[in-house]
């Protein structure tokens, strides 16, 4: 009988913290058990911090895009602005042309060089469909 009473002492001794093992389960001690879970929360964190990092990347990069997208809107605003000055004055010399006596004769040049900027036109998109086609 002793002999088995040694034979559990030193199984006892052997499997110590581990509670559970003739039940089919195995429990970790609590020591161990700790320091997985600080391991895991590391990695976690890592993985947090390298998402957070990717995250103020990528809003930069989107508000650089913003910033490049409204100084092109800015530009293209006043460029209009600027076509619009020139549009509006030259609107204004074609009223001062078509008021005077000699309008007829300007309004056929002007419809000539209309019809002549549609032909060439024309001929221009024909040549390149068959020169590229």
């Amino acid at each position: 009988m002793s002999y088995r009473r040694e034979h559990r002492a030193s199984r006892a001794s052997l499997f110590d913290g581990f509670d559970g093992l003739e039940e089919g389960g195995l429990r970790v001690s609590s020591s161990y058990s700790h320091e997985t879970n600080d391991h895991d929360n590391e990695r976690a964190v890592d993985s947090l911090q390298d998402r957070v990092i990717f995250l103020k990347r990528l809003t930069g990069d989107i508000q650089d895009e913003v910033e490049t997208h409204n100084r092109l809107l800015d530009r293209m605003g006043n460029d209009m602005d600027s076509s619009r000055g020139v549009m509006s004055g030259t609107m204004e010399r074609f009223k001062m042309v078509f008021e005077k006596k000699s309008s007829r004769r300007m309004c056929t040049l002007v419809a000539c060089f209309v019809v002549a900027f549609l032909i060439i036109l024309y001929l221009i998109r024909v040549l390149r469909y068959f020169t590229l086609g």
